[in-house]
């Protein structure tokens, strides 16, 4: 009567071990095809691969525009803000280009090279854009990314989804699979060695 009861209590851990590992492997399947259809492309899209290092020639703040975001923004989406540009030597050219924060900076509004966020507080975004201003004017020389091909004559000060944060992003699937992986192996070891010792 013992033996069976634990033989039924080792048969429900069992299960419940390889539904833990079976379920850890679908959740990294799907974090791997959502991660593959967000991040991904956006990896794949950006042409500024090349490091090299960038000298300011100008930063200036322009009158106030409106930003534009992507079509199909409500209108309560688009928002006066000072208009920094900044100007910079690109070393491995010589050429004179114009810097933007990210991709995504470019896409917003070519004109600037800073997007701010929505803020409700119109001096709080002026502020914020005086001090990028002024960082700037400071430091004078700094690492910049910008395209090898040609495509694009300008430059960006950083990649949304550099290389390391591409391999970060597919760190935690890749341990969930290899967890839900390595209990589903222990669990069919555990097994196989149950029956053998029960057929000797």
């Amino acid at each position: 009567m013992l033996g069976k009861k634990l033989v039924t209590a080792q048969k429900r851990g069992e299960t419940r071990a390889l539904c833990l590992g079976l379920g850890m492997v679908t959740c990294s399947m799907m974090m791997y095809f959502f991660i593959g259809i967000t991040v991904v492309p956006f990896y794949t899209k950006s042409v500024w691969t090349t490091e090299t290092v960038c000298k300011v020639l100008k930063a200036n703040i322009k009158e106030k525009v409106l930003c534009p975001n992507s079509e199909g923004s409500e209108d309560e989406d688009i928002f006066p803000y000072p208009c920094l540009q900044v100007w910079v030597n690109l070393t491995a050219s010589g050429q004179e280009v114009m810097l933007y924060q990210t991709e995504d900076t470019l896409e917003r509004n070519p004109k600037c090279s800073y997007v701010p966020g929505k803020l409700e507080n119109s001096k709080e975004v002026k502020a914020r854009i005086e001090t990028i201003a002024s960082n700037f004017k400071k430091y004078q020389t700094f690492p910049c990314y910008y395209d090898p091909g040609g495509t694009q004559t300008n430059v960006i000060l950083s990649r949304l989804y550099p290389p390391k944060g591409l391999l970060f992003a597919f760190l935690w699937p890749t341990l969930m699979f290899t967890g839900g992986c390595l209990i589903i192996v222990l669990v069919k070891i555990s097994q196989y060695v149950s029956v053998l010792s029960a057929w000797q």
